[in-house]
């Protein structure tokens, strides 16, 4: 309606206002709620043209163009605002419009350029997270959300697979796991834990380890002895002891904490765990045999996750093959002055020029950091994609400085490629205290998370009743529908730049902005279909009720929305767009007869629309990566 006023303004403009008018003064908004009509045109931009006041040229073109448009009844004028009112019939018309597109909304598959999406890139050295959850469930949705605009996508995740983290595992696992009766460490398949979890135990015994090897070093340094370690080393302590004469006691936490850092950095066991990085990337024997046996543990462990969280992936990266690419490229951008290296042998990127800072390439040691491979997977995809429009980063907002430095160093090493990269940064996930159980008292298992959710949707599930002639294996599949429903859109329903609190007990309440809530309304439709049986389509209603006529009004917008969501990247305009459609239907459903109505037209009608706000649910709620429930 919008583009069928705005081209009858442009076409009669010379008659209507005495020349031609730019496109930027027909303006369109919302109408307002106290306010009736459907549509509504800003009027003052005409004003001066016209030389009348608000009210007059509101009239005048008003007028003018109801009389042009069949589908507009009336129209009324508050200031500036020009308000128009669409027939019943327009509205008719578009539900039928609605009811015979399956997909409404969505436009043609791959009609638009490839881009790629990459989440959930997790480290191979404890399992996945609460911040991993928002992750995936970001990046699955958004890359869904794209590909429902046209866009061909590939979905993808760089697997952080090596570096110095993971070699803390693997030394903890070699140093510390227990020899059993058979002469066995401690696996997956000898323990019955889960890989990743394994793992992760290991990385957490290397830190405690590290702590007790500190605090003795500390003990040593305190007796004046300073046996096996340099004189920087005795100075940078001796200094730091010295500097807190005549602090307070906040100062003083802050000296010991550098002094505890100083000690970690100098004990024999992260030498040791550093050695093994070298030895990883001379492709070592004994270390990368390690290294693939620890992360296959880790890989079967991931894989049981994403399956239960509901999200997959169409290429994957590792970084033990794009760090050597990113070596190469760093060597490269050396060669041509675009870094320098310092007298250690390290490699670094000035960024000064660009208001910011120096960036470190290579270790002096030459082994990678992630920018080093980052630069490489980029590359890499765009070389296996040369169609590529752009990569869109699922990264929380504490990488906001990496990955502007990572397109500017892109950018200089001459790929203008990197101005389509985009960091969709979000915010970070966290915890009302003590509503779950945390891992060592900071991280919350995403799989201790899931089951937990689940276990309270099954619970609330059970004291609502009506699921008596469900088999067990269908109540299972209720539970982890509503669990997960619950978890994602709860997840997904704030705006992704935004830090957010999660409240399990609230992500599967059935009132209020939840999945649950949106799951149910979706069941009440079916059931209501279910018991209408076979309902004529072509003899329906032209006259609708207030009600009616703002449920298909919402049903227009969800196109427009769809539109948006791709355009800011945000699952969150189309969780909230569902919630105000049911909340409309919950409202006509308790104040609207349905099956009751004995007129059948405008019964049949009720139906139609019914059957489409289920439709428009179901589309909706595909994209957020959220089943609906046919019962429940």
């Amino acid at each position: 309606m919008e583009n069928k006023i705005k081209e009858l303004l442009k076409n009669n403009a010379v008659s209507l206002f005495g020349k031609e008018i730019d496109d930027k003064l027909i303006q369109f908004q919302k109408t307002r709620k106290d306010v009736e009509g459907d549509l509504t045109l800003v009027v003052f931009p005409f004003v001066k043209i016209l030389g009348m006041s608000p009210e007059q040229a509101g009239e005048k073109i008003g007028e003018f163009i109801v009389n042009e448009v069949d589908e507009l009844e009336k129209f009324n004028v508050v200031k500036g605002f020009l308000n128009f009112v669409i027939s019943d019939k327009h509205w008719v018309d578009y539900l039928i419009k609605i009811d015979k597109d399956d997909t409404f909304g969505y436009a043609e598959e791959n009609s638009k350029p490839l881009l790629m999406v990459e989440y959930s890139s997790p480290n191979t050295n404890k399992p996945l997270h609460l911040g991993h959850l928002r992750n995936n469930f970001l990046g699955y949705s958004v890359s869904e959300i794209l590909k429902a605009n046209g866009h061909h996508v590939i979905k993808t995740q760089i697997i952080n697979d090596r570096g110095i983290h993971i070699c803390k595992s693997m030394l903890a696992w070699e140093r510390f796991s227990p020899i059993n009766e058979k002469g066995e460490r401690e696996t997956p398949e000898n323990t019955g834990m889960k890989g990743d979890k394994l793992v992760g135990k290991y990385y957490v015994e290397f830190d405690k380890q590290l702590n007790k090897e500190a605090e003795e070093v500390i003990a040593q340094w305190k007796k004046g002895k300073f046996d096996g370690f340099s004189e920087e080393i005795k100075e940078e302590y001796l200094k730091l002891q010295q500097s807190k004469e005549g602090k307070d006691d906040k100062a003083i936490k802050a000296i010991q904490s550098k002094i505890k850092e100083l000690a970690k950095n100098n004990t024999s066991l992260l030498r040791d765990a550093k050695e093994m990085l070298v030895k990883w990337e001379a492709r070592d024997p004994e270390v990368y045999l390690l290294w693939q046996t620890m992360n296959g543990w880790v890989y079967d462990g991931f894989e049981v996750t994403y399956k239960e969280m509901g999200v997959d992936f169409d290429k994957l990266y590792y970084e033990s093959d794009t760090f050597i690419l990113g070596k190469e490229l760093v060597q490269e951008g050396l060669q041509k002055g675009l870094f320098f290296q310092k007298e250690d042998g390290s490699v670094w990127v000035d960024l000064t020029d660009e208001g910011l800072d120096e960036k470190l390439l290579l270790r002096s040691d030459g082994t990678a950091v992630y920018m080093t491979q980052d630069l490489g997977t980029a590359v890499s995809r765009y070389r296996d994609y040369p169609e590529l429009n752009g990569i869109i980063y699922t990264v929380g907002n504490e990488q906001d400085y990496h990955f502007k430095v990572l397109f500017l160093i892109l950018k200089k090493l001459g790929f203008d490629w990197a101005d389509n990269c985009y960091h969709l940064s979000y915010g970070m996930v966290d915890l009302p205290t003590g509503k779950m159980k945390s891992r060592e008292g900071t991280v919350v298992d995403a799989d201790d998370l899931i089951a937990e959710i689940v276990s309270k949707a099954k619970e609330m599930t059970q004291e609502r009743g009506h699921i008596e002639d469900m088999s067990d294996e269908q109540k299972l599949k209720l539970y982890k529908m509503i669990g997960l429903g619950g978890l994602k859109y709860f997840l997904l329903k704030v705006d992704p730049k935004k830090r957010m609190m999660f409240n399990p007990e609230e992500s599967i309440e059935l009132n209020g902005n939840t999945g649950p809530f949106i799951q149910y309304a979706h069941a009440r439709i079916q059931s209501l279909l279910e018991k209408a049986e076979d309902f004529d389509k072509t003899k329906q209603s032209e006259k609708l009720l207030p009600e009616e006529k703002e449920i298909v009004k919402q049903l227009a917008e969800f196109p427009e929305v769809l539109r948006e969501a791709a355009q800011n990247y945000s699952p969150a305009l189309i969780a909230n767009y569902l919630y105000e459609l049911v909340k409309m239907y919950n409202h006509f459903y308790q104040s609207v007869s349905i099956l009751k109505e004995e007129d059948i037209e405008k019964k049949n009608l009720r139906l139609t629309l019914s059957e489409n706000v289920g439709k428009v649910i179901r589309l909706g709620m595909r994209l957020l990566g959220i089943d609906v429930p046919q019962k429940m």
